[in-house]
């Protein structure tokens, strides 16, 4: 069934000839596919400057990030997701007023950094962290300088907006493989975020299609607080976890262990930025349709399936290729890590279940869930996982975090059932998890007729067969999803109706 384009969105978006289903499918297969590539770059900056670092060395990168997050923090104040939200008449104001709260967010954040510095370099009894931690405030006022992007993300033009962050990424990788590669240690991945973050602002200021100005008024104040403190609050919960998991790491077993935890830790998220690249290119569409259940209620499982092709594999697979990664790839000065690898990424497969929930709240205005689900996390963090952490090290962090995350599941399930009533969780989580299970359980049956020592090509054919084995079950499973997909980046032309398949 065919039907004519949507009317334009004005004072949000043109969709150009387009359904907004299409618009949005079309970004969404778009920003994947280029962003994918992007922060793959991420995770090679990490493995390849793990391998001219200690773990001690890494460890000190990874308390000074988790530390400094903490008051990081404090701006994440959901500001772009507000602007994003509204529909005023006068967008070039909306912009403004919106910056404006950036900039004064940032700069009290700056300040409290700067003050917290002295007190992480005495709670952790470690000197070397008091001067890369006072250069690293210089990357704040490059990330309220990036607020232009915003305005690309609202209209839609993904494109444009992904090309100009791919630009931090780029840069951070260049600078901090060269200065590794040099003999800097830990200050290598220090400068090169730093460099990539003042890349991506001076060119996004450059691009910006409206004036930076100041514009503060207390009645938009006022709205942007009510809809992002309880955004905050769950940032903080998620601050919380990663603040005291590495606190209570480094005291009960060293910077080695601090070191472990940051590494495993930016390796499962590598999977989470791709659910991010799917969330946020549908989040300006949810808000353009969040009147209309059936179009929300089509975008959250279609997108929840596009996602678990790619995080359950990935979780499911790092899980069983851990060991190899460590031994082949990166060093066996690492096999303390190679439990926590694997956890998490179990973890990280069970998390890709109905991951991007609290964006449809965002559309309808409603941040409250959020504020439950960072209560239900703090709780779970200081009554489980960080005593598991204290008593047992690193394999009672493993266990902690997933119940952790099952304690996070029932909560984000529940309010799932309150949005939609009609979601069911075994067929959808069954259907996604399907493609990868036979894979595993293939490579499994290997390993217990393998004979003789572990070659780096035996375990490169092992992890060929499990994505490959993955891949064509995919096709297979989800052959009508993917068509649909791949139809929207056709030329322009009659497609189906949004609401309808």
């Amino acid at each position: 069934m065919t039907a004519a384009p949507e009317p334009e969105h004005p004072g949000r978006f043109s969709l150009r000839g387009r359904t907004l289903r299409q618009m949005t499918a079309r970004g969404t297969i778009v920003n994947a596919v280029f962003l994918v590539g992007v922060n793959t770059l991420s995770v090679l900056r990490g493995l390849v400057v793990v391998a001219f670092l200690t773990p001690e060395d890494y460890g000190i990168f990874g308390v000074l990030v988790v530390s400094m997050s903490l008051v990081l923090w404090l701006k994440q104040m959901g500001v772009s997701d507000k602007y994003v939200q509204q529909d005023d008449d006068d967008q070039e104001v909306a912009f403004q007023q919106a910056f404006t709260l950036e900039v004064l967010a940032t700069a009290i954040a700056t300040a409290l950094m700067a003050l917290s510095v002295p007190l992480i370099v005495a709670v952790y009894d470690e000197p070397r962290l008091l001067a890369p931690g006072l250069v690293s405030l210089a990357v704040m006022p490059a990330l309220a300088l990036q607020a232009p992007l915003w305005i690309h993300y609202r209209r839609m033009q993904f494109a444009r907006q992904r090309l100009l962050q791919s630009i931090d990424p780029i840069v951070s990788f260049a600078v901090a493989i060269a200065l590794a590669a040099a003999g800097a240690g830990f200050w290598a991945l220090l400068v090169g975020v730093i460099a990539g973050a003042w890349a991506a602002a001076l060119v996004s200021v450059w691009s910006s299609p409206y004036k930076l100005a100041w514009n503060f008024d207390r009645r938009v104040a006022r709205t942007y607080i009510r809809f992002s403190w309880p955004l905050v609050a769950g940032s903080g919960a998620s601050m919380l976890v990663a603040i005291g998991t590495l606190s209570v790491g480094q005291a009960t077993l060293g910077l080695a262990g601090a070191g472990a935890i940051t590494f495993a830790s930016s390796i499962t998220q590598y999977v989470d930025r791709v659910d991010q690249i799917i969330t946020q290119t549908m989040y300006p569409a949810i808000c353009a349709v969040r009147d209309r259940t059936d179009a929300l209620f089509e975008a959250f499982v279609k997108s929840n399936r596009l996602a678990l092709m790619w995080g359950a594999p990935f979780g499911i697979g790092l899980a069983l290729f851990a060991p190899d990664l460590v031994r082949f790839v990166i060093g066996e000065r690492w096999e303390l890590a190679i439990g926590l690898l694997q956890a998490f990424g179990a973890v990280a497969a069970l998390n890709h279940v109905a991951f991007n929930w609290g964006a449809f709240y965002r559309a309808l205005g409603n941040t409250r869930p959020a504020l439950v689900m960072s209560a239900v996390v703090a709780v779970a963090c200081v009554a489980v996982v960080l005593p598991a952490l204290a008593i047992w090290g690193l394999p009672g962090l493993a266990a902690g975090m997933a119940l952790l995350v099952l304690a996070s599941m029932i909560v984000r399930l529940y309010y799932v059932h309150r949005l939609f009533p009609q979601f069911r969780f075994w067929p959808y989580a069954g259907r996604g998890l399907a493609p990868t299970l036979p894979p595993a359980l293939a490579v499994l049956a290997l390993r217990l007729v393998e004979s003789g020592t572990r070659t780096g090509l035996t375990a490169a054919a092992e992890l060929a067969l499990f994505f490959a084995g993955c891949a064509a079950l995919t096709l297979w499973f989800e052959r009508a999803l993917l068509r649909e997909a791949l139809s929207y980046l056709r030329p322009r032309g009659p497609v189906a109706a949004p609401g309808r398949s």
